[in-house]
């Protein structure tokens, strides 16, 4: 290297550690998502850190976010795991999301301004275009942002973290659900009503609109799992195979 092009490479800015973990943490994410690494798979630090090219300190940070944000999680004695598939733990969380986001609205609804109204209205409009072009992840990431917005308005720090913890579970399951039945995304219209109730006059109907909605999901999940646990193919494999 020449003196002069040693010089203009001591010029460029280092990459922000912070920018460095979240760099691995997408792609570790993007891999679990995708199905590269199954659900309960133990993450081997030596073979992850020769397959992103980096040292093992930036890629643990990375691991711990995925931790935090419920994609990972430490067995004593045994490593880091990616999180497994239950059908308990898909009854547990959607039965709780019913009750979470119903006591969200509750602490928003007469807070409803027009700020309000656009942002949800954005992040409807956001999650459309990412399933029209059949991006599966950036589909899932609009959906938790559309459900996530009311968590975010109420400014309740311990509902906002609650619904941090179980964000993880729900991008796996919704990822693995999709990949099980060929899907690029939930239905087009699938947030056309849950949308339509938030930002209308009636609050029960909200409520009944919540409950419908989680019901279909948790239902949709659940049979994927239930298939899976008894080896029976999914509607994608079976296409693929005719």
């Amino acid at each position: 290297m020449s003196g002069e092009q040693q010089r203009g490479a001591g010029r460029l800015a280092r990459v922000p550690k912070s920018t460095f973990r979240a760099h691995i943490a997408d792609g570790l994410r993007e891999a679990i998502l995708r199905g590269d690494i199954e659900p309960g798979s133990q993450l081997i630090e030596a073979s992850l850190a020769n397959q992103f090219g980096v040292s093992r300190g930036p890629l643990r940070e990375a691991m711990r976010q995925l931790i935090d944000e419920g994609l990972l999680v430490t067995v004593p004695y045994t490593g880091t795991h990616v999180v497994d598939l239950s059908i308990e733990d898909v009854r547990e969380i959607y039965s709780m999301r019913v009750n979470l986001e119903i006591f969200a609205f509750e602490q928003v609804w007469a807070r409803r301004d027009s700020k309000f109204r656009e942002e949800l209205v954005q992040r409807h409009n956001f999650l459309t275009e990412c399933i029209d072009a059949q991006d599966d992840a950036a589909s899932i990431s609009a959906e938790l942002q559309l459900h996530g917005f009311v968590y975010e308005a109420t400014g309740h720090k311990i509902l906002l973290k609650t619904w941090e913890s179980i964000r993880g579970r729900l991008q796996l399951y919704w990822a693995a659900h999709h990949r099980a039945h060929g899907l690029r995304g939930p239905r087009r219209d699938g947030h056309d009503e849950y949308v339509k109730t938030a930002l209308g006059d009636s609050f029960e109907a909200l409520r009944q609109e919540i409950t419908s909605h989680m019901a279909r999901g948790g239902n949709q999940t659940e049979a994927f799992l239930m298939s899976r646990a008894h080896g029976l193919p999914s509607p994608q494999a079976a296409r693929e195979r005719a």
